[in-house]
């Protein structure tokens, strides 16, 4: 059904024909290629990555299948199993090892998997080492080890301890603090492996909490993206239960979703807003988001001194401008936290901790603690073109049909008004336009995508 190879792994269906779907024998030949890369790019005897993957149904032979290729490439591995992607990054550096991968496609359908490729930071390959293996894998230029030289295996049972461990640690994490606000919280794990980590994190932080799908067998009980239409079953069980909140996280657990007392969204937007509000009223530092955030995070860093700097979209993108910025908190408004003090890449398990921390200061009702922040709508749209539109001419002519605005143009071509935006985006596998627009109500932001809809049009 699908195959989609890009700078930061590959992702597709299982089944089906090879090269147009996530086969065994891609799946193969994308490990050769993220192993050959990763022999040629260092200096060292021997090379030890390791892996992990969520609970899809299709996890265990792809696992094996990935294992087995790194091993013939002459690459020790070290298994963690049932893992999450935060897990894995961590784990990278927590063990010195020379990169890793990830084998989930996040929030997409159990159809899906994916190969995802970590460096020697535990952080996504960069743009440039994501090309040239692209380039392997499509000269299929391996070079597969003799029997002498072939990769050990080994497992790892404790790496959920070690990342709640130093989650545990960090002094922005108040582990009495939470103890003393006896929260009662509903957890969907959407049956993977957020079901086994958010409920051993919360076991150390002292949460009573109700499980709901929460058995990693893969087979999703709803559309694993975290939004609003996909939680109501949550959102009825936090009414029912009377707890304090809901967390819902995705199929690799990098994307926190949250859901206040009254079984409402909190809106994911505002998980790295409230994470952020806490963060920088303890630490001097800016933030980051990418240019389709909501402007939220860009008013807390105001409200606490801060610069904000948006970047392209992309959490590769995200995290290389937080680098450069010295920004303590940053990520995506898909729900996506990324705390460097622990490591650079979105992590709900961390974003968990530091809200209940922050919800625990506070002394609030979530619901409560989400009306202090500015209120913000979100319109998400695309234009259908047909291919022979040169897609970069048409947002030329946006930007320059908008030059007396505040125009940024490092992803795209985004609009800032004065209390609304607009981000026009091309997609890289079709030929449509995805705009994203935000405005102090809904109505007000579905009828800034529909004028620029018309602006686009108009410039064709």
């Amino acid at each position: 059904m699908a195959l989609i190879k890009s700078i930061s792994g590959i992702r597709g269906t299982i089944g089906g024909a090879v090269g147009d779907n996530l086969t065994p024998l891609d799946a193969v030949k994308f490990a050769a290629a993220y192993g050959t890369w990763l022999k040629s790019s260092l200096s060292k005897d021997k090379v030890k990555v390791v892996i992990g993957r969520d609970a899809r149904i299709s996890g265990d032979m792809v696992n094996k299948l990935v294992t087995a290729t790194l091993q013939g490439v002459g690459i020790d591995v070290v298994d963690c199993g049932l893992s999450t992607t935060p897990t894995i990054e961590i784990m990278v550096t927590e063990l010195k090892v020379d990169g890793g991968i990830i084998l989930t496609a996040s929030h997409n359908p159990k159809q899906w998997n994916a190969l995802k490729l970590l460096n020697e930071k535990g952080e996504f390959v960069s743009g440039d080492d994501g090309k040239k293996i692209l380039e392997i894998a499509e000269k299929e230029t391996f070079d597969f080890v003799e029997v002498d030289d072939l990769g050990e295996y080994s497992e790892c049972d404790d790496a959920f301890d070690i990342h709640i461990k130093k989650i545990l640690e960090h002094n922005l994490v108040d582990v009495d603090a939470i103890k003393k606000a006896n929260f009662k919280v509903v957890v969907d794990g959407v049956n993977s492996t957020g079901g086994l980590a958010i409920p051993a994190l919360l076991e150390k932080l002292g949460v009573d909490y109700v499980k709901l799908y929460c058995e990693p067998n893969g087979h999703f009980p709803h559309n694993p993206e975290p939004l609003k239409e996909n939680l109501t079953d949550v959102m009825e069980k936090v009414k029912s239960e009377k707890a304090d909140l809901g967390i819902v996280v995705d199929p690799d657990v990098d994307r926190l979703a949250l859901i206040t007392e009254e079984g409402e969204m909190f809106g994911e937007e505002y998980t790295l807003v409230s994470v952020a509000d806490y963060v920088l009223e303890n630490v001097k530092s800016a933030a980051v988001s990418n240019l389709s955030s909501s402007r939220a995070l860009r008013d807390i860093a105001k409200k606490h001194g801060q610069d904000y700097f948006p970047s392209a979209v992309g959490e590769v993108n995200v995290v290389e401008l937080m680098k450069e910025k010295g920004a303590k908190i940053g990520g995506e408004g898909n729900g996506g936290v990324i705390f460097p003090d622990l490591h650079y890449g979105r992590d709900a398990l961390i974003g968990v901790a530091l809200f209940l921390t922050h919800l625990a200061n506070k002394g609030k009702k979530v619901s409560e603690l989400r009306a202090e922040y500015p209120e913000y709508f979100m319109s998400k749209n695309k234009i259908q073109l047909t291919p022979e539109i040169d897609v970069d001419n048409l947002l030329k002519k946006v930007e320059d049909h908008y030059k007396n605005e505040e125009v940024n143009t490092i992803d795209g071509v985004k609009i800032d008004f004065a209390d609304e935006w607009v981000h026009l985006r091309k997609s890289n596998t079709e030929p449509i336009i995805r705009i994203y627009t935000e405005s102090t109500s809904q109505q007000k932001a579905d009828e800034l995508a529909e004028k620029m809809i018309t602006v686009v049009k108009g410039l064709i």
